[in-house]
């Protein structure tokens, strides 16, 4: 029987890591519920949360714990994969993430890396004129054939 040796992670990798991991539920939940103060630089109010919620939380604490994974093992490993997740209610997981990248500002030039965007992002969630609170076409890495996502993690 082989043995295989394991070691934990240094506690800088574990800390970003977990960082990246909060960031992007951060993103995800602001997503769902935000319209306003997306950096949270006042005291959150009814006058911040959407009056209408679509989505849900769902799956996407989940989806960000194993994309933030997939990530370290990407760049540990130098792997040329792919990150599938089904069409279902885990956009704000992907969109979060290809956000927290950069990827989904370099394709939506308005959804810049700054509070407007922020805000942006947020406000644009499943709303009329908005994207989809699923996984859909938008996000980019999708795959419009399957309405996957094919997310590039890297």
């Amino acid at each position: 029987m082989q043995q295989h040796v394991t070691t934990p992670l240094d506690e800088d990798l574990a800390s970003k890591m977990d960082a990246y991991w909060r960031a992007a539920n951060y993103l995800s939940v602001g997503q769902i519920y935000l319209c306003d103060n997306p950096l949270l630089k006042e005291p959150l109010t009814l006058a911040h949360v959407k009056h209408m919620l679509l989505g849900h939380w769902g799956t996407t604490p989940g989806q960000n714990f194993i994309y933030t994974h997939l990530n370290r093992i990407i760049k540990k490993y130098d792997l040329d994969m792919i990150y599938m997740s089904g069409p279902g209610h885990g956009g704000p997981a992907v969109v979060g993430h290809t956000y927290l990248e950069g990827t989904y500002s370099e394709v939506y030039s308005n959804v810049s890396q700054d509070e407007a965007g922020l805000k942006r992002l947020f406000t644009q969630f499943s709303f009329p004129g908005g994207i989809p609170s699923h996984v859909s076409a938008e996000c980019p890495g999708s795959d419009p054939f399957t309405r996957e996502a094919n997310s590039g993690i890297r």
